[in-house]
């Protein structure tokens, strides 16, 4: 059996004086196309690889990492890992997973690899076409371009206590960004979809369309008064509160003492009936994996369940803080240690459509972008700047800008209710999210 960088580098690691180790190999490989008004201003290739290493001594830990996959130096970077551990303070919470696999693995039956490789000619057509159907809207002035890409992602992990596991994931990708109005009424939005398939993802046409309605609806944005209002968060912004919500039951922030729900374990965090899950074995999915960055298997999981905080994201090492098994959420690049991170995530779809979600909203406002950011993680205070449209006796209304949406993420997660537009674009996904009593600041 021929020996991989990963388990070349662990033997150096070993060598050199390593009670444990693990290593990790990242290659990336991209190709991308940017026109604007037709013409092509943009056109990349890249490819990247990267190797990084932990060792441990004791309870004392390091990582280096290179781009240089060269055996001959592999001995003189586990040499420096090996030495930078020998003065580094002890952890008592560090070391490999305890419940990572032994032997062999790839990501068999997940579906994350695409055989397409679209050629550049390819890109430069289907960023060509979104451009050419965003423009051919009356209305529409101006273009700040449109993309098409694919690229490639290779990763290999090897641990000294035998679990060895390679796999790649490819993506495809569409973007167009049209403007509308002239002078300081003019407004810009964008479409983008990606997918792990080509075959999935939808058209040039679509994106350009999509881009070209949205920013010609937002011509001549009013601001609403200040006050409290029912919001709908648009399935485009909405995964940010679950965004929130990943930070807030992190593993290494609860070990802190760093988060408004670190009193919540076990208890009622969301509504009655809804459910958050995390799943790294979606077929087709845009995060999917056959095992963390540890190691360990990566298997579904309910973070919430019938509104009922049912566990923390967890790594090995926070586990070890918290006196609780890792759940193979562990992530990591080549040059730092693991740390939790999710992997496909959802909020479960409502039963209400998106009609029926604001039906009976007199006065209300549904969010289509968010800006700026001032979330407090240690109080869960929430304020963002927002643009979207006033909601009028149930239906959508004249556009809005330039306001504040602000509130409590604890107050603002027991209250939310989604409907059923749920759609699995990206990684994290949520449908529209109904959120009542919100503070407005506008006029």
């Amino acid at each position: 059996m021929t020996t991989t960088p990963v388990e070349a580098l662990l033997a150096a690691a070993r060598r050199h004086g390593a009670d444990h180790a693990d290593a990790i190999l990242v290659r990336d490989e991209s190709e991308s196309a940017l026109v604007r008004k037709g013409v092509p201003e943009g056109i990349e290739r890249s490819e990247s690889v990267a190797l990084g290493l932990r060792v441990f001594r004791g309870k004392r830990a390091a990582t280096v990492s290179t781009s240089v996959l060269n055996e001959a130096e592999f001995d003189r970077l586990a040499e420096q890992a090996c030495a930078m551990a020998l003065v580094i303070p002890e952890d008592q919470y560090a070391g490999l997973a305890e419940a990572a696999l032994q032997g062999r693995f790839d990501a068999a039956g997940l579906d994350i690899e695409c055989s397409s490789a679209p050629s550049m000619d390819d890109l430069l057509a289907r960023a060509r076409e979104a451009e050419d159907t965003a423009l051919s809207f009356e209305g529409i002035t101006n273009t700040n371009g449109a993309s098409a890409g694919h690229g490639r992602t290779s990763v290999a992990l090897g641990t000294s206590a035998g679990f060895f596991g390679a796999y790649s994931r490819t993506a495809h990708s569409t973007s167009a960004s049209v403007l509308a109005g002239e002078g300081a009424t003019m407004q810009r939005d964008y479409a983008y979809r990606s997918a792990v398939h080509l075959e999935d993802l939808e058209s040039a046409d679509i994106i350009g369309r999509e881009a070209a309605e949205r920013v010609l609806a937002r011509i001549n944005p009013g601001r609403p008064r200040t006050g409290t209002y029912s919001v709908i968060y648009d399935p485009r912004v909405s995964a940010s509160l679950l965004g929130h919500l990943v930070g807030a039951i992190n593993g290494a922030a609860i070990a802190r003492g760093t988060s408004f729900l670190k009193d919540s374990l076990g208890k009622q965090i969301l509504s009655s009936g809804l459910t958050v899950h995390d799943d790294p074995r979606r077929i087709r999915g845009a995060a999917s994996r056959p095992f963390d960055a540890e190691g360990c298997a990566a298997l579904p999981l309910d973070l919430i369940a019938n509104g009922v905080l049912q566990t923390w994201l967890l790594d090995s090492r926070s586990g070890r803080q918290l006196n609780m098994p890792t759940n193979g959420r562990a992530s990591r690049g080549v040059a730092s240690p693991p740390s939790p991170s999710v992997t496909n995530l959802h909020l479960a779809a409502g039963t209400l459509s998106s009609e029926a979600l604001r039906s009976n909203i007199i006065e209300g406002i549904l969010i289509t972008e968010l800006m700026g950011s001032s979330v407090n993680m240690l109080t869960g205070d929430y304020s963002r700047g927002a643009s979207g449209f006033m909601i009028r006796n149930g239906e959508i209304a004249e556009p809005v800008a330039e306001l504040t949406v602000a509130g409590n993420l604890k107050d603002m997660f027991a209250r939310m209710i989604p409907g059923s537009d749920l759609m699995f674009r990206q990684s994290v996904n949520a449908p529209s999210i109904r959120i009542d009593g919100m503070n407005i600041a506008g006029l």
